[in-house]
């Protein structure tokens, strides 16, 4: 196995064959399968089989799974459009949230490569650098920790509601309900708890609280995080 990170490895020189593989063909496929059935969709032979490949050809071009999660990871971010340079930091910073927002509805799988450690490919490198320069140079933010810390801020309330979402749409599937048939059975033994008066807020919420679409409460919560943001630091 290489010692060196995908990134950096050519691919090998093509050959005349009645199935030409690059990794950009070897990514796609394996997309399609995730987007199709989830991330245990995903491995090699799978992906072999749908492009009409053999398993060992694709090992010239990724050696390991984590390597091809890594390019599929890669490929999403590249699909989100990065704010134009001056937009303002709170415009910048609502882009790139809705920007991720709509790539893992398009791609559910996504969510679960998200947080830990950095991504490493070039479209994440480029997000990344985005994400942090709608924040650089101003002088509210004089030093890099306080760029990371109001950046860190708005992508941890992005990535727990759009996994929050995801999570919900998968048990409506697995589930074949519906939220509102979900909260129809759950109703009176809900109902029966409420009487007993020891959840008073709870009840305010079940009676009085709007049932707003998902997209209008990713708007509410950030909001509430980028005022959060504004206040801290005079913005």
């Amino acid at each position: 196995m290489s010692n060196e990170l995908v990134w950096d490895r050519p691919e090998p020189p093509s050959k005349p064959s009645p199935t030409p593989l690059s990794r950009d063909s070897i990514v796609a496929a394996a997309i399609g399968l995730a987007d199709e059935g989830g991330l245990d969709e995903v491995s090699l032979r799978k992906v072999a089989a749908a492009l009409g490949a053999g398993p060992m050809r694709l090992y010239g071009y990724i050696e390991t799974k984590d390597e091809l999660l890594d390019l599929m990871v890669d490929a999403v971010y590249g699909e989100i459009a990065l704010p134009e340079p001056g937009a303002g930091w709170r415009a910048g910073l609502t882009e790139i949230a809705h920007g991720m927002r709509a790539a893992a509805r398009r791609h559910p799988w996504f969510v679960d490569l998200l947080g830990g450690r950095p991504h490493r490919g070039p479209n994440s490198l480029a997000h990344i650098e985005a994400t942090l320069t709608t924040l650089a140079g101003l002088p509210e933010f004089p030093a890099v920790d306080d760029v990371l810390g109001a950046v860190g801020a708005v992508m941890a309330f992005v990535h727990g509601a759009v996994r929050n979402e995801i999570t919900e749409a998968r048990e409506e599937r697995s589930s074949g309900l519906t939220e509102e048939q979900w909260q129809a059975a759950s109703g009176p033994y809900m109902q029966r708890m409420l009487d007993t008066g020891k959840f008073p807020m709870l009840a305010r919420v079940m009676y009085e609280a709007e049932q707003t679409k998902a997209s209008a409460r990713f708007d509410t919560g950030l909001g509430y995080v980028l005022d959060g943001i504004a206040t801290r630091h005079d913005l």
